[in-house]
């Protein structure tokens, strides 16, 4: 990929992320523009990777061929008015972060008709191992695409989605899912020490479990309901604690848990445009 310049609007966590993954991947920091209201940590992160810090919004659509939007979904509305007529002149390819804000609410902020790509990544990509959705309206051409994939894909796998409504379901299973997970290793903890573990040795199992299993998990060819076959024994501990889980409705908890996170995505998406 022939690198563009792109321009961040917003340096927190999740574009210092991309940021980094870039620079790890060899993009040059010569082209990377940023501007955020906490010049401090504009200032540490320029600092870290050597890309460009500008005094404001506008100075970064000015550089960029791409811009991605890292601001606060409350507050999309009044930074894009500002620089819409820029915006608008420019033209560079959208990329939104943004939880919540439609593509139509983007380009009428926007002042018209822009390639936009919205995304939805979750907070793994902070250590290189995110799962972004991605969406593009049919201004996106198909070397935007590319470019859009690409910076995504320096925190982890992108995957594109046939409709923005898909947005919702990603939200659900990935932009919320790691917290699920972090759910069920405090729960774990937990339980190791109501069985007479130390909380440090009872924490340590559990987290190395978690990580082993996922790591299986995606290197294995088989999927997850067969790898869960092959270490449950029958008559076996693991065949009780199954059982247990089945029992008690897990698959529905979870199904559950999902849907309502999914129409959650759907009323924030109808309150914020």
């Amino acid at each position: 990929m022939t690198h563009p310049t792109i321009g961040f609007i917003g340096a927190g966590n999740m574009a210092a992320s991309l940021i980094g993954g870039l620079v790890a991947q060899g993009f040059s920091p010569q082209r990377l523009f940023a501007a955020d209201p906490n010049t401090a940590a504009l200032q540490a992160l320029a600092g870290q990777h050597g890309i460009q810090p500008c005094a404001d919004n506008a100075a970064v659509v000015a550089q960029a061929e791409v811009l991605v939007l890292a601001v606060k979904p409350q507050v999309m509305k009044a930074v894009l008015a500002e620089l819409a007529p820029a915006v608008q002149a420019r033209r560079p390819l959208v990329i939104s972060i943004a939880a919540g804000i439609s593509i139509a609410s983007l380009c009428q902020w926007l002042g018209g008709e822009l390639p936009v790509v919205r995304c939805m990544p979750n907070t793994p990509a902070l250590v290189q191992r995110g799962a972004s959705g991605l969406y593009a309206n049919a201004q996106v051409s198909p070397a935007q695409r590319a470019q859009a994939e690409a910076i995504l894909q320096a925190v982890g796998i992108a995957l594109w989605l046939d409709s923005e409504a898909q947005i919702d379901a990603v939200t659900a299973v990935s932009g919320s899912g790691p917290a699920y997970f972090f759910l069920l290793m405090e729960a774990m903890t937990a339980a190791g020490e109501q069985l007479g573990l130390s909380p440090a040795t009872a924490r340590a199992l559990t987290l190395q479990t978690a990580l082993g299993a996922a790591e299986m998990a995606v290197t294995s060819d088989v999927d997850a309901a067969e790898l869960r076959r092959r270490v449950t024994s029958p008559g076996g501990t693991t065949e009780r604690a199954i059982a247990h889980f089945e029992q008690s409705g897990l698959r529905d908890i979870v199904a559950g848990a999902l849907q309502a996170a999914a129409v959650r995505s759907q009323e924030l998406s109808e309150q914020l445009g």
